[in-house]
């Protein structure tokens, strides 16, 4: 029977996220595999095996248990934001010789980076919104932001995979203030054009029959946008399907089933729209969706249709080389 290490927790704010997410993928593991959450902190890592932790020894990612080694023959890591979302942790496997269930490295990487990701996508023709890339708070003048952008704007960090940091200006006052708020969350900072639609998002996957898109949700918040508080608070209504017409739906799907091939992902992966006069723009793309029970992928999955143990036994199926 292998050895599955769920890899939650992290550096970033959406620790307590990440366990519960990681929580119930275990709680709906696929048959023959023996489980268990690692969680991962800056002073150490810990594996919580039959309901006791035990430290993790970083050099072999093994632990005992009496006079028994537990060794990792899989990992799927499950950190939202560093140093997960980011690709850390994957190369981290990679170097060590465990094979990762979910999206690699460089795909992580490239994804979890707003900016990088979007110019990425550009450049094959996938629309999103015009954009800043400022690496300092100098970069460009207040006046120049809103000479190229407009307003309203969305000021949000590039480099963190974090629902925290992100502002919604509206006036030429609140610029500065967004832009500072920003960077206390990551090193560079990304200011869009606000897009004025309906938010969609499609859960994407591979089955063994070839890449699969989730029916759509629809993203109503409570608040000005999709932030902390409406993604995990409860502040915001989450309709599945979404109510679009099934053109715009196939359209979604389409292009985020050919988003999954060209940032060649694994696993699950979300990737979030905006339908701005019935043209799809992408706003971000997540390799490490929430997964509580709440979220909006095990929404996705019960619309479809399936159980969340069905589904990653579906992914267990093609992941595993």
């Amino acid at each position: 029977m292998k050895t599955i290490g769920i890899f939650c927790g992290g550096f970033s704010s959406e620790f307590e996220i990440s366990i519960k997410s990681a929580t119930t993928i275990l709680n709906n593991f696929p048959d023959g595999f023996e489980a268990f959450l690692i969680v991962v902190k800056e002073e150490n890592w810990t594996a919580r095996y039959k309901g006791i932790e035990y430290s993790v020894d970083l050099n072999t990612l093994s632990f005992q248990v009496n006079s028994k080694n537990i060794k990792l023959d899989l990992g799927l890591v499950y950190v939202h934001g560093n140093p997960g979302e980011n690709g850390k942790l994957q190369a981290f496997l990679e170097m060590k010789g465990i094979p990762c269930i979910n999206s690699g490295a460089l795909a992580s990487e490239l994804s979890f980076d707003k900016w990088y990701c979007n110019q990425f996508l550009k450049g094959f023709d996938i629309l999103v919104a015009k954009s800043l890339f400022l690496t300092s708070k100098n970069d460009f003048t207040i006046d120049k932001i809103i000479e190229e952008l407009g307003l309203p704007v969305f000021v949000k960090p590039s480099d963190s995979g974090s629902s925290y940091g992100i502002s919604k200006v509206k006036t030429k006052e609140e610029l500065a203030p967004a832009i500072d708020f920003a960077f206390n969350e990551g090193n560079t900072i990304l200011i869009e054009s606000f897009l004025d639609g309906t938010e969609v998002t499609c859960g994407v996957y591979r089955k063994p029959s070839g890449i699969y898109a989730l029916p759509l949700t629809e993203i109503a918040s409570e608040n000005e946008f999709f932030d902390y508080e409406a993604k995990y608070l409860g502040k915001s209504e989450e309709i599945t399907p979404a109510r679009v017409s099934d053109e715009i739906k196939i359209q979604v799907q389409a292009i985020a089933k050919r988003i999954y091939q060209l940032l060649q992902l694994k696993s699950i992966s979300r990737i979030d729209f905006m339908i701005v006069n019935n043209i799809p723009h992408v706003i971000e793309v997540n390799t490490t969706p929430g997964f509580s029970p709440a979220s909006i992928v095990p929404q996705m999955i019960a619309c479809d249709g399936n159980t969340i143990k069905e589904f990653w036994t579906e992914i267990f199926e093609v992941e595993i080389k």
